[in-house]
Order: C-alpha cells, then sequence, then structure tokens
C-alpha cells in the first residue's frame, strides 16, 4: 500500500448523511476480482444520468472540487460490508474521508485498504464542508503522525483517534500480511529457540 504521513490537499464536500456502500460502488459494478478500475464508477448513480453523460450538479463532476480528501455527512459507509467500496474511494484518488460516523465494517476496510477515515465533531465537519464549499481552493493538513487536520482558513485544529496498529500499518504502507514480513527474522529467530512438545 501506499504511506499515509501528511497530506497538504484542497478536499472535495459531499453534504450527505447515510451514504451507504451500494451509493459508493453500485453492485452491478462488482464482478471484478482485483482492485483497480473501481474509481471509474465510484457514485456512479449519482454521476451520470445515462451512460455517458454526467450530471452537472453532483460535486464529483464540478471541476471547482478536486483533492485527496472527501469530507462528506454522518454515518458514511453503511450497508452491506463490500471491500470494493474502500476499492473505489481509493482508486479515484481518495486518501482520506472526513465524517462524523463511520459504519464499523467501512472503517475497517477503509484502514486495511490504504485509506484513513477521520471521524470528527459533526459541528466540525459541517464547519469543514461550508468553508470548501465557499471557498474550493481551502486546503487542509492531515497530521497521521499527530493525528490531526487543520484547517487555518477557519481556525480548526483538530486531533482525531486512531487504532495504534492501523497506524503503523498507513505511516508505513503495510497491509497485514506486509507487517508479518516485516518481522520475518524476528520470527524466525524466535522459532529458533522455542521449545517444542510432542506428544506420544
Amino acid at each position: 500500500m501506499e504511506k499515509i504521513n501528511i497530506i497538504n490537499s484542497k478536499a472535495v464536500p459531499l453534504n450527505i448523511e447515510d451514504i451507504d456502500t451500494d451509493q459508493i460502488i453500485p453492485a452491478r459494478f462488482l464482478k471484478a476480482v482485483t482492485r483497480d478500475g473501481f474509481g471509474d464508477n465510484l457514485f456512479r448513480d449519482w454521476r451520470y444520468v445515462s451512460e455517458n453523460e454526467k450530471r452537472n450538479d453532483f460535486v464529483l463532476n464540478n471541476n471547482k472540487f478536486s483533492g485527496e480528501v472527501l469530507i462528506t455527512g454522518k454515518n458514511f459507509g453503511c450497508g452491506s460490508s463490500r471491500e470494493h467500496a474502500a476499492w473505489a474511494l481509493f482508486d479515484y484518488g481518495f486518501r482520506v474521508i472526513i465524517s462524523s460516523f463511520f459504519a464499523d465494517i467501512f472503517k475497517g476496510n477503509a484502514l486495511n485498504n490504504g485509506l484513513l477515515p477521520i471521524q470528527l465533531p459533526e459541528n466540525e465537519v459541517d464547519r469543514l464542508i461550508k468553508q470548501v464549499e465557499t471557498d474550493p481552493n481551502t486546503e487542509l493538513k492531515i497530521d497521521l503522525p499527530n493525528q490531526l487536520v487543520i484547517c487555518e482558513k477557519i481556525g480548526i485544529k483538530s486531533s482525531f483517534e486512531i487504532n495504534p496498529y492501523k497506524k503503523m500499518c498507513l505511516l508505513n504502507g503495510y497491509d497485514d500480511v506486509d507487517f508479518l514480513l516485516s518481522k520475518r527474522d524476528k520470527i524466525a529467530e524466535f522459532e529458533t529457540i522455542r521449545p517444542y512438545f510432542f506428544n506420544d
């Protein structure tokens, strides 16, 4: 996975609550078994009127908004537990999702696939969304080592929680297998001294 450390980026505001995984990536696009190409169909039914005609009023089709950060309403990622939702967001180019609440399974899938889900108080999320909607050039600083979200334009400097193991994995670009492989020498050393017991 890609490493995440400090991200300075503009943001995309998606001020909708209860966005479920079928809205993030519709079920008809789940046939592929690799992670590539899912970004093309991120929020597909919201982005397109028909096969090739985009909706002008949807934020991802508005050239004013861009960046690696998506700011969205509470209860993001609810619904079915499809890992493809995290794949689609990552493949589209997002690295950070900010919300006041995440569905637990989505949050786990995000962390396992190189996405950083940041949960902030609802009033701060609302302020960030309004600021970015008003000024699309607003830049956020996402500081994973110090677990901070900073928006200097409106004076937000907010801390967030993250599982220490998942934080370490994101900082190093590890998935769970990569982490185990990083401990290969220690595991091998332990195996040389570990007592074995055999039952007759």
